[in-house]
């Protein structure tokens, strides 16, 4: 079973200059103009220019990363890169050894990470992996405007989970339903299963009564698609040892669709 054997987190790091690149401008310009939005330059000048690559590189060179390599790669994100011209899998498949099948998973909002896991889980049931490593990648530069990054809650954001087999927190299921709705209603199905079972909500979740057999861990605004990544990573450890069944949730504001992950603990992870 797909088992979470390390993490790392990196937030809001150091801005970086704007890029200069009329090839880049172009490139936006043909992609947006067709379909009656135009590029505003400003908005690339006044960002924080912080690039995929730039969270990768932060992500990698963490403590808990130290000496890690991998046989799979997958990097997802919601949305999209500063650069548009930068294979971030492959440069990340690089930094941990150049030996991995890496590809990226996108156009799916926070539904991304979720497929990721979903695929990496069949990789290693199915023997291809023994070694993935899963990256969850949020930049909030952008050259038009978008409702969530405008609302001005959003922060760069990143997170790096290396899922192994073997005994611990388990990838046991990832679900995903139209709506909210639906969402809650299994929600509240998995807060039945006892009093050892924690549900982690995203910020995008409507906050909810599940009554008192199951833990609600709710986590802050400031992420899109990171949302329940970023506290996984920071405190899976503690969650293996508390719980037995972990449920990751977070519901997509822009589609409504609702997604869940559920991790059970076997024991201490090696």
């Amino acid at each position: 079973m797909t088992t979470l054997f390390a993490s790392s987190v990196v937030v809001s790091p150091d801005a970086g200059p704007f890029h200069e690149d009329p090839g880049v401008l172009g490139f936006y310009r043909d992609l947006v103009e067709p379909f009656g939005s135009t590029v505003d330059e400003q908005r690339l000048r006044s960002g924080r220019n912080v690039f995929h690559k730039d969270l990768v590189d932060r992500l990698v060179e963490s403590e808990e990363l130290t000496g890690a390599t991998a046989d799979l790669v997958v990097v997802t994100h919601a949305l999209p890169d500063v650069h548009p011209f930068t294979a971030v899998a492959s440069h990340l498949n690089m930094r941990l050894g150049g030996g991995a099948h890496s590809f990226s998973v996108s156009e799916q909002g926070l539904a991304a990470p979720f497929t990721a896991l979903r695929i990496i889980s069949a990789y290693q049931r199915g023997g291809r992996s023994e070694n993935a490593v899963l990256a969850v990648l949020e930049q909030t530069t952008l050259p038009t405007p978008h409702p969530l990054v405008d609302s001005g809650e959003l922060t760069d954001t990143g997170v790096l989970l290396v899922l192994k087999n073997g005994a611990g927190l388990q990838a046991e299921a990832v679900e995903s339903f139209d709506d909210a709705e639906a969402t809650l209603a299994r929600l509240r199905e998995l807060a039945g299963s006892g009093p050892d079972t924690l549900l982690v909500t995203g910020p995008w979740v409507q906050e909810q009564d599940f009554g008192s057999a199951a833990r609600v861990h709710r986590v802050a605004p400031g992420s899109y698609c990171t949302s329940v990544w970023l506290d996984l990573a920071r405190h899976w450890q503690q969650w293996q040892r508390d719980h037995r069944l972990v449920v990751l949730c977070d519901v997509d504001p822009l589609s409504g669709s609702g997604h869940l992950a559920v991790l059970r603990s076997t024991g201490t992870a090696g």
